[in-house]
């Protein structure tokens, strides 16, 4: 009789259980899908200690990239090294790494970042030193340390640990930065160095990221207008001197305003990345069947991989990519924001930093490669070919997700415990 009973209230359960998922999913199939996509996106779900919506936009950009540098470096890598899945099976580990550094880096309190904010910036500048006199050369730029078969470009480091070291300033100097204009100019004296050292190589690109990095950081603690525009202002002449005063900078423009003028000099990457554009059309030619890509557009599966897309996948390729894109920015803006709120100030600024360099690395990189923008050797974060790049994103990815995390479990209401009425009386 017991094991009867006992297993009548065993099917019972199952059935209320089987009752209740049934009830649940006919819930879930009404509510309007513009709507799950909107509570998909907030996740009001406190249970849940990670930004599903970020993990997910930076495994799409590196999926989407995985592929693309599979099809746009097939060529180059058969004329090069006679294999052509080379450069995909090198991408493919860096893919492989920077997600085990993603999730190591989910491990690391945030607080170590800022702690060790000043010794991370000193090592920056040591290796942007150290590669002026060890550094691998390619087409006249010292940027890259060899270690054994991996190639390591310090400018990419260097972005990272300035952020870091921004954040840790603006937590302690905030108000500084807000009332006098002392506060506001000591970080820009130290991209001051780092810009001597990024033109020695020379990385003009790199500074130039960096010094919107540093911009937008201290506009965002708070700096006064005035100050803001007066930098901007300095900045726009450093920017035109710098142009002005090398010959191949200046080219670069001149051919970004009119390409075609030149078009198998100056001009020729930008037109045959035009040409790519123009083929692509509104759904492409259909992956794999890029014309450009064989040996016509240099680059292509590095600072010009957005052209391929163009070809390959067409306008709604572009538009796909763009919308990642600019979701994965906007998650970052919106997690710096929260993490302020939140009292996580050093948090918020991290995120507020890696949003501004995410955004306009590749504003810098898509608007080049349509000729929008002059020609600028920035890899597309997630998405090009580019080992330390892709490294670096991924720990940068893995610091935010820590971010939110910490955020999340600050906010976390726990109920006091109630003692028994047995103890109670005990204690009394």
């Amino acid at each position: 009789m017991v094991a009867k009973a006992h297993k009548a209230r065993t099917s019972n359960s199952t059935e209320q259980q089987l009752e209740l998922g049934i009830q649940q999913s006919l819930d879930t199939m009404s509510v309007p899908l513009w709507q799950r996509w909107r509570d998909w996106w907030v996740a009001n779900d406190s249970a849940l200690l990670y930004d599903r919506a970020l993990l997910w936009l930076t495994l799409a950009l590196i999926a989407i990239g995985l592929v693309m540098v599979t099809s746009a470096s097939f060529p180059v890598a058969e004329r090069l090294t006679g294999n052509p899945f080379y450069f995909m099976i090198r991408h493919g580990i860096y893919v492989g790494v920077g997600i085990a550094l993603l999730l190591t880096v989910i491990q690391i309190p945030v607080q170590w970042w800022a702690s060790g904010s000043s010794s991370l910036l000193l090592i920056s500048m040591g290796m942007l030193i150290m590669v002026l006199f060890i550094g691998h050369e390619v087409n006249g730029a010292k940027r890259w340390i060899k270690l054994g078969p991996l190639t390591l470009q310090v400018a990419e480091v260097a972005k990272l640990f300035f952020v870091i070291y921004m954040s840790s300033y603006l937590t302690r100097r905030v108000g500084e930065v807000q009332e006098n204009l002392k506060g506001f100019l000591k970080p820009l004296l130290v991209l001051f160095f780092f810009a001597g050292l990024l033109l020695l190589q020379p990385d003009f690109g790199s500074l130039v990221v960096m010094s919107c990095i540093a911009v937008g950081m201290l506009f965002l603690a708070g700096a006064r207008l005035w100050q803001f525009f007066g930098v901007m202002v300095a900045f726009a002449a450093a920017i035109v001197l710098l142009i002005v005063k090398e010959p191949y900078r200046m080219r670069r423009v001149i051919s970004f305003l009119d390409p075609w003028e030149d078009p198998f000099g100056s001009g020729y990457q930008l037109t045959q990345s035009l040409m790519a554009f123009g083929r692509g059309d509104w759904f492409g030619q259909g992956l794999g069947n890029s014309i450009q890509k064989l040996q016509y557009l240099p680059e292509a599966h590095t600072d010009f991989i957005m052209a391929v897309v163009g070809e390959e996948l067409g306008f709604f390729g572009i538009v796909l990519i763009l919308v990642l894109s600019f979701a994965l920015v906007l998650r970052v803006m919106q997690l710096g924001r929260n993490a302020l709120q939140a009292g996580h100030q050093y948090g918020g600024f991290v995120a507020y930093g890696i949003g501004i360099w995410f955004a306009f690395q590749a504003m810098v990189n898509i608007g080049a490669a349509a000729g929008i923008l002059p020609t600028k050797g920035l890899t597309l974060p997630l998405i090009s070919y580019g080992g330390t790049s892709l490294l670096i994103s991924c720990v940068a990815i893995g610091i935010l997700l820590r971010v939110d995390y910490e955020v999340r479990v600050s906010q976390i209401k726990v109920a006091p415990r109630r003692r028994s009425p047995a103890k109670a009386g005990g204690a009394a």
